[in-house]
């Protein structure tokens, strides 16, 4: 079992312990996530695979924010942003833009990459950086912005 599973399952324990039903909803939510990759895919979810799988629902919660707060249902964005820091706190630290861009200077510098042709091999070479740690898709744009 990874490490995040395991940091999981204890702050489940603890929620569970302490009372606190929006963060142990939040926490099985999780969970049930890791869980169904697992049982879909007949693997033992990694930690590079679980730190994805985190980062893509902290992504759905952003989108959510956003059409939330457009449709003025303030409460509903109040839930995904507890729901967000819950997720952060599995999350190892962020990036500062100075250090995502010096990564994609030594990605680019590593890849050879001179166009944005050679964008995939780029990304190939960040992803395992960045995962967790940085938005993928402002990242994304940053590297189109050099190589253009």
């Amino acid at each position: 079992m990874s490490d995040l599973k395991l940091q999981l399952k204890d702050a489940q324990k603890q929620a569970m312990r302490d009372k606190n039903k929006p963060r142990l909803i939040c926490i099985r939510t999780m969970l049930a996530e890791f869980k169904r990759i697992e049982v879909d895919e007949r693997i033992e979810l990694d930690q590079a695979r679980g730190l994805g799988v985190l980062d893509k629902m902290l992504k759905q919660r952003r989108d959510s924010i956003t059409q939330y707060e457009a449709a003025a249902r303030q409460d509903l964005a109040d839930v995904e942003h507890f729901e967000m820091g819950v997720i952060q706190e599995f999350l190892p630290t962020p990036l500062t833009d100075d250090e995502v861009t010096a990564l994609i200077a030594q990605a680019i510098t590593d890849s050879g990459a001179s166009n944005m042709k050679d964008m995939g091999k780029v990304m190939g070479i960040l992803k395992p950086q960045l995962q967790g740690r940085a938005d993928i898709g402002k990242v994304s744009g940053k590297i189109k912005a050099q190589l253009a």
